[in-house]
């Protein structure tokens, strides 16, 4: 036993400052307190920080209700004059769902410490709000993607199952008890004495911890001192320590890391997937705010449609009386005209309600209040950025455009972040097949002390005699050394619940390599429909157009006709009314195309580069590019 003396001493040196080492790690784990992006912060240190590290609990920033200052520098005279990137940037500061989705990383960075202390794992949010639509696409539609079920619900489910996972965090356990006791003697030949009379004082302490090789660690210390009136008693009072190291080895089911430390790595694939998920919501939303903005501007374009439609209307009302005054024409025609009056009065409403309506969506959208505030709330928002076709609009390769979204699209390294998790998770599962065989060791190291009892009929060793000091000596010493080493063989005979947990985690990865060849074959899909509207759009906008100026020509001609009597005032209406469709078609169209362009970039992985969206100012909340200056 000599020889293990220094290296007992030196690993008894260890596990006793291990708990003060692990209570210095508060600013691990990507929680740090003067991050300003930070919503979670641990409590501010102290002088006692180093102890009671482990024990305190995380304050949370309150929440952010204030909308940023962008809003404001945007308002001029009641209104809000906003550009596409004005709009993509307030969203990116202001926004509920990234707002929210913002607090995903910091749970994964919880999951993670939670993981580190070999704790099962309680998944990470996948979750992803893909925005407000517009009150009327009027045949537009808004681009969204199919969000995949993320590895969070695997995660919960696999970790759970498999070869349970050691406690990584060292425990401290101690006790001290106090004893009277006194027991009549039927045989006073053992204690000489009619009433064996005895005072106990028992004090232990120990420190146990595991490692993710599958060891285990105790070390206790046991001290007990005992004061009677045995006359017997060679020692009274005496002194009883002993000192303990045991061992512990998994050599088949929980050995190595790749069994233990699983969830660990699980974790920090969960954060990764955290990222990924956070910039879903940015992408879906900056799709949405971008579809919304554009439909905007068709709306406030159909709004002028509906007020031309509405003054040529009147215009022809108000001559129709005219001539009805001098009696050139028939008073029925002035009754026709006012009837289209009233009509194009009711498009023009319908048109200013979904202007407004759609004016709420993106106020809500783009603030934090949404319209709860007065200034916001009857501000009128004024589109700076018009909708304009490129003159020359070159069409990319359809094998670019998939290498593109093949390497952009994050769901896709999500999906194949969870497939990665599912073999992390296997192994647990494989290690459950095994038999359980443990390698078991313990080392003692024993002391004994006390004063002479002048009764007893024997007189003590010398080396015996003292206290508290002789018998730590003698445990340091090694003077009175027990060990023992052996192991622990558990055979399970049928082995059914381990056999079928391997068979569906086997087969639950099957299925998500499945499901990630399904989802590329998907995004080939997506591209390449995505790739073909936007042709299709361009091209009907282009007829839209063409359809327009010929409409504004057979208007001009049919109102030539009617003022030389050579037509009637129903014609001229029927003109009038394919003119206001035909320029209703091309805004539409135009809007259409726009929706298509968006729904190329969301496919492609491109929304944040075409719209110049960083991740870190995302992350932040702020974004450092200076609003437009609005118009007077």
């Amino acid at each position: 036993m000599k020889p293990f003396q220094p290296l007992l001493s030196c690993f008894s040196v260890f596990l006793t400052l291990t708990p003060a080492i692990l209570a210095q790690e508060p600013s691990r784990h990507g929680l740090a307190v003067n991050d300003p992006a930070e919503p979670l912060k641990w409590t501010p240190p102290h002088a006692l920080s180093r102890l009671t590290a482990p024990y305190e609990r995380k304050v949370f920033k309150k929440a952010n209700m204030v909308d940023s200052n962008r809003l404001d520098s945007l308002i001029r005279a009641g209104q809000i004059y906003l550009s596409l990137q004005d709009a993509i940037a307030l969203a990116l500061e202001n926004n509920l769902d990234i707002e929210v989705a913002r607090y995903g990383p910091l749970v994964a960075d919880a999951d993670l410490l939670r993981a580190q202390s070999g704790a099962t794992l309680r998944g990470v949010q996948t979750g992803v709000n893909q925005g407000p639509q517009s009150v009327s696409i009027q045949g537009a539609t808004t681009g969204t993607l199919a969000v995949t079920a993320g590895p969070a619900a695997s995660n919960t489910g696999s970790t759970a199952i498999g070869t349970a996972i050691p406690s990584f965090d060292p425990l401290l356990t101690t006790s001290m008890n106090w004893l009277h006791r006194s027991t009549p003697q039927s045989n006073i030949i053992t204690s000489g004495v009619p009433e064996l009379v005895t005072d106990l004082k028992n004090f232990t302490a120990g420190v146990q911890e595991s490692w993710a090789t599958g060891t285990s660690a105790a070390y206790t210390f046991n001290y007990l001192t005992n004061d009677s009136n045995n006359i017997r008693n060679t020692l009274n009072p005496s002194r009883q320590g002993l000192m303990t190291l045991s061992l512990s080895q998994h050599l088949l089911q929980g050995f190595g890391l790749a069994v233990n430390n699983r969830n660990i790595r699980i974790a920090r694939l969960n954060r990764r997937v955290s990222d990924l998920v956070f910039e879903q919501q940015i992408i879906a939303t900056v799709t949405s705010i971008v579809n919304l903005y554009w439909d905007l501007v068709s709306f406030e374009e159909d709004l002028k449609v509906k007020r031309q439609a509405l003054e040529l209307a009147k215009k022809l009302y108000e001559d129709n009386k005219k001539q009805v005054e001098i009696g050139t024409l028939a008073k029925i025609e002035v009754t026709r005209a006012e009837a289209e009056v009233a009509s194009r009065e009711q498009d023009l409403t319908i048109s200013e309600t979904n202007v407004l309506q759609q004016e709420t969506v993106i106020k809500n959208a783009l603030t934090r209040s949404g319209v709860a505030t007065v200034a916001v709330y009857s501000a009128h928002i004024v589109p700076t950025d018009s909708l304009r076709l490129p003159d020359n609009e070159p069409i990319a390769p359809l094998q670019d455009l998939l290498d593109l979204a093949l390497l952009h699209r994050p769901e896709l390294k999500q999906t194949q972040l969870n497939i990665e998790t599912n073999k992390i998770g296997l192994a647990g599962s494989r290690s459950q097949l095994l038999p359980t065989l443990d390698l078991q060791a313990a080392f003692t190291n024993n002391g004994l002390a006390g004063l002479k009892n002048g009764t007893a009929p024997t007189a003590p060793p010398d080396v015996l005699l003292g206290g508290f000091n002789s018998v730590l000596g003698q445990i340091f010493k090694g003077n009175y050394p027990d060990y023992t080493v052996g192991f622990q063989l558990n055979v399970p005979l049928r082995n059914r619940a381990a056999q079928a947990d391997y068979t569906r985690d086997s087969l639950t990865l099957r299925q998500a390599e499945l499901r990630e060849r399904q989802q590329i074959n998907q995004v080939r899909v997506d591209v390449q429909n995505a790739q073909i509207a936007q042709v299709q759009s361009r091209s009907r906008y282009l007829a839209a157009l063409k359809t327009r100026v010929l409409q504004e020509q057979a208007l001009d001609a049919e109102q030539k006709k009617y003022q030389l009597g050579a037509s009637t005032i129903y014609f001229v209406i029927q003109a009038q009314r394919d003119l206001a469709t035909a320029q209703g078609a091309e805004v539409t169209a135009m809007a259409n195309y726009m929706h298509a362009k968006t729904q190329l970039e969301l496919v492609t992985g491109q929304t944040l580069q075409a719209h110049n969206v960083k991740m870190d100012e995302a992350k932040l909340g702020s974004v450092a590019r200076p609003p437009d200056i609005p118009r007077p």
